[in-house]
């Protein structure tokens, strides 16, 4: 053999010995990693698919990154075609200097799934082409038609879920039904869920019609109206930054899932809205939410119930902008009731909500234990509660709880969006009643809007807005400018400050108005003398219900300095809507 020949020789087993170097250290990081570096066997991979092979075979170049297994060398090669140690060195070496010489070598055959490849005949090849750094590769490609899509990065442990996406697919004839369908998801079983959604939906859809539903209509309706408004509410949310890790179909059957744990614990309906923002709230994987719910925990586990600062200023209006489809601001009311005559005056404003708003209303009544769930006296209560809600027109359900009131309302709250309440015994002017003042505690810590009805229902006519230039009061005032524009009702604002802000406060409260096409009337007060302005204004105006915003201060200075809110919850005759 001549020089030309044996440098060929040498150079060849230099690449072999390379490609092997490399194959021994990526089984130790694919080891070290617990990662497959296994080629696919073909024949696995059509049967799990359902893949029909097509008698047609079409010679064309081939990217080599796209071949990903063998039909029948796929335990002679790991992935990326390095050799194991049981090649023949000397067949190897062969061919790569055949492709080093003038010869060249045949196109190689390989069967072709959606975007990959794999190698009937040529596995040699592709190994020394791969080791030489072709980019491509000369092929007689026949393909294999599939329904289930199919890429470069599939691993051996993602084939159970393409065979049950397959199995999936042969049931519904989703992709056929709707083409543009992607219902990918990272576990095993999660297609046979879908199945029973799709099963459950053509059920009530049978009901609803009265007649038996073809399957492909039942598929068609589900993956429309169920399925693609929860992937629509995941992408509008950004959820997949939350969990970077699944996909839109893992996240709607997590919803499905978390739903309808909370409606059983709930003993209500919950809105797909408030179940996302749940999700998130509880489980996101993003740095910042694990810290902030690092700090709660912390927070929680330290800080007296009575001092807690409850969620910060604004965290439920983002909550509604983000996620509210429709044009309503209160779609759930929570009501708690103590089943006395005095505390029904509540349910009764609540109604007054609920008729404007076209929503529902959740009562909860919380017991002292367990066994007074049973007792007659907690049956009539919800008798009661039921009755008046049905004379009324409004849809209602009723959750018994035990345990401390202000937390069970606090907890409930989270899934509604105001809560009406019956004032009997609003905070006393010292510091050691508001340290041990439910009502108190309740306006600190609960993290949506409350309204405050002492003993009497008004019909809500006409709004006062109190507006002091605080974080909490710019949600009394975003609350202030709905009710008068949706609900069309006269608005008076007055502003408070001292003689040096306040007419900032004033201009900043009549700008935000107008920039909303909100017509009100204005009073301007300082705060040594708010009360009695207010209240004359009350009683002048005939004011109905009035609207401020929560405690300014920390809950440590709310507790020894007291507020104005506290004094309005003491003094004022009409209901009140304290914001935060």
């Amino acid at each position: 053999m001549d020089d030309k020949g044996s440098i060929s020789i040498d150079r060849a087993i230099q690449d072999f010995k390379s490609a092997r170097q490399k194959a021994s250290l990526r089984e130790i990081f694919a080891r070290f990693k617990g990662e497959s570096t296994d080629l696919l066997s073909f024949e696995e991979v059509r049967q799990k698919l359902k893949a029909q092979i097509s008698p047609k075979k079409v010679l064309k170049d081939i990217p080599i990154n796209a071949i990903i297994g063998s039909v029948n060398r796929y335990q002679d090669f790991m992935r990326g075609f390095l050799p194991r140690r049981n090649i023949n060195v000397e067949r190897w070496s062969n061919i790569d200097i055949a492709n080093q010489g003038m010869v060249g070598l045949p196109p190689i055959e390989v069967y072709q799934i959606d975007e990959v490849y794999f190698v009937s005949d040529g596995n040699h090849r592709v190994s020394v082409a791969r080791q030489l750094g072709s980019p491509e590769i000369q092929a007689y490609v026949t393909e294999v038609h599939s329904r289930v899509p199919l890429t470069a990065d599939v691993r051996p442990e993602d084939l159970i879920l393409k065979y049950e996406f397959a199995e999936f697919l042969e049931n519904s004839n989703l992709d056929k039904l709707r083409p543009e369908a992607e219902l990918s998801v990272t576990e095993p079983g999660q297609y046979k869920v879908i199945e029973e959604h799709i099963e459950v939906h053509r059920y009530f859809m049978g009901i609803e019609q009265e007649h038996e539903i073809p399957a492909s209509e039942a598929v068609v309706d589900w993956y429309d109206k169920v399925y693609l408004p929860v992937v629509n509410i995941i992408k509008e949310r950004g959820l997949l930054r939350d969990f970077p890790n699944r996909t839109e179909t893992d996240l709607y059957l997590w919803i499905a899932e978390h739903r309808a744990t909370l409606e059983e614990e709930l003993q209500s309906q919950v809105s797909v809205n408030s179940v996302v923002e749940d999700l998130a709230d509880q489980f996101s994987e993003r740095t910042d939410r694990v810290i902030t719910r690092l700090g709660t925990k912390i927070a929680k586990a330290i800080v007296p119930d009575v001092l807690e600062s409850g969620p910060p200023p604004g965290e439920w209006r983002q909550s509604v902008l983000s996620t509210r489809s429709d044009d309503h601001l209160f779609c759930e009311i929570l009501v708690p009731i103590n089943g006395l005559e005095d505390g029904w005056f509540a349910l009764e404003q609540a109604f007054v909500i609920a008729h404007r708003e076209e929503t529902r209303i959740h009562g909860l009544y919380v017991l002292s234990d367990d066994e007074e769930k049973e007792s007659p006296a907690t049956h009539d209560i919800q008798n009661e509660f039921i009755n008046r809600c049905e004379e009324a027109g409004i849809q209602c359900d009723l959750q018994l709880k035990t345990g401390d009131i202000t937390t069970n309302i606090c907890e409930r709250a989270r899934w509604n969006d105001i809560v009406v309440i019956n004032i009997s015994y609003p905070p006393e002017p010292s510091a050691f009643a508001r340290l041990t003042s439910g009502i108190h505690s309740l306006v600190q810590r609960c993290p949506r809007p409350i309204l405050f009805t002492p003993q009497i229902s008004n019909p809500l006519n006409h709004a006062m807005l109190a507006f002091d230039g605080s974080l909490k009061a710019y949600e009394a005032l975003y609350i202030s400018a709905y009710l008068a524009g949706k609900w069309k009702i006269p608005l008076h604002a007055i502003s408070i400050g001292n003689e040096m802000n306040v007419n900032e406060i004033h201009a900043a409260a009549r700008d935000y108005l107008i920039s909303h096409n909100i017509h009100a009337e204005y009073i301007v007060a300082t705060k040594n003398n708010i009360i009695e302005v207010v209240l004359e204004s009350v009683k002048r105006l005939d004011i109905d219900f009035l609207v401020t915003g929560g405690y300014s201060r920390n809950p440590l200075m709310e507790v020894v300095l007291g507020s104005d809110v506290d004094e309005f919850l003491r003094q004022m005759p009409i209901p009140i809507i304290i914001c935060r």
